[in-house]
């Protein structure tokens, strides 16, 4: 007999020690690498695959994931999943949203305490796939990946980046919140591939810190990213120049809320437009929600 708990999911907080524990961060910088994509993949892999269609993808898997109210690191490490592997398999564009499918269910298997549903998933593509078809791509994409599902990404970087500035403590979820909506941001734009997960992590911060203006006394935007970049022992030029692209793709994603928007749904049927200028269903709703 299945037993519920009608208090709901309670996950544990983060342990003060760890957080403390300049090893942990160092670890975490090490491994950031070993299992970030390959920038080139659209030119030297996919034939039928674009950056267009990649982010109509993401849109929709964001989609999904708010509306199930997944964690926050559900939807950047399904993106990182996704990316790996199209960087080492040519796919058919009318598969892309059963990749993403998959690759959200194994995200949230391991990020989640109660993971989603294949039923759900399906449903969520207008039953265009069938669970037997996400169980077999499943296999596929676990085979592809060598099975090493622990990737690091941005938002394993931000209690620790966070616990070292001298931010004030009732203002710190909220820059939390924000930069984890830039990192959500950053996830849907395949141009942001370039970047390690510590500098998106850490553009986000500075973007969330500088748009939310909580700095105090001498802690200007020039003193937060020499301190941000000495943190994770980033370039302090390649931190601004992350910092600054993050706040234009913010900009850019303000602007098309603000058009007329064609209603689409990457359906594994769907026939995508020849140009790449699309306008998606919705946006991040965290991200129309910050008034910067």
């Amino acid at each position: 007999m299945e037993l519920l708990c009608m208090e709901g999911v309670i996950r544990a907080k983060q342990d003060p020690q760890l957080l403390k524990d300049r090893r942990v961060l160092q670890n975490l910088l090490s491994q950031e690498e070993r299992c970030s994509p390959r920038v080139s993949y659209f030119q030297c892999v996919q034939k039928e695959i674009q950056p267009y269609m990649r982010k109509m993808l993401a849109f929709w898997m964001l989609e999904v994931c708010e509306e199930q109210k997944c964690e926050e690191e559900v939807f950047p490490l399904a993106m990182n999943y996704v990316d790996r592997y199209l960087s080492c398999v040519p796919t058919r564009k009318n598969h892309l949203q059963l990749l993403g499918a998959v690759c959200m269910l194994l995200a949230s298997k391991l990020r989640e305490t109660t993971p989603l549903t294949v039923q759900k998933l399906c449903i969520y593509t207008d039953n265009s796939i069938t669970p037997c078809e996400v169980w077999d791509w499943e296999c596929l994409v676990l085979k592809k990946l060598k099975w090493d599902l622990v990737s690091v990404i941005a938002n394993d970087f931000l209690d620790h980046i966070l616990q070292q500035l001298p931010l004030p403590q009732h203002k710190v979820n909220l820059v939390k919140k924000h930069a984890q909506t830039f990192i959500a941001l950053c996830a849907t734009d395949y141009t942001f591939a370039m970047y390690p997960p510590s500098m998106i992590a850490t553009g986000s911060i500075g973007a969330a810190v500088h748009g939310l203006s909580t700095s105090s006394g001498d802690f200007s935007g020039e003193a937060l990213t020499e301190l941000l970049a000495g943190i994770t022992g980033t370039e302090v030029d390649c931190l601004k120049a992350c910092q600054e692209q993050i706040e234009a793709a913010l900009a850019e994603n303000l602007k098309q809320t603000s058009q007329p928007q064609q209603e689409y749904s990457p359906s594994k049927d769907a026939v995508y437009p020849d140009s790449q200028e699309v306008s998606l269903t919705s946006t991040p709703t965290d991200v129309t929600d910050i008034n910067l």
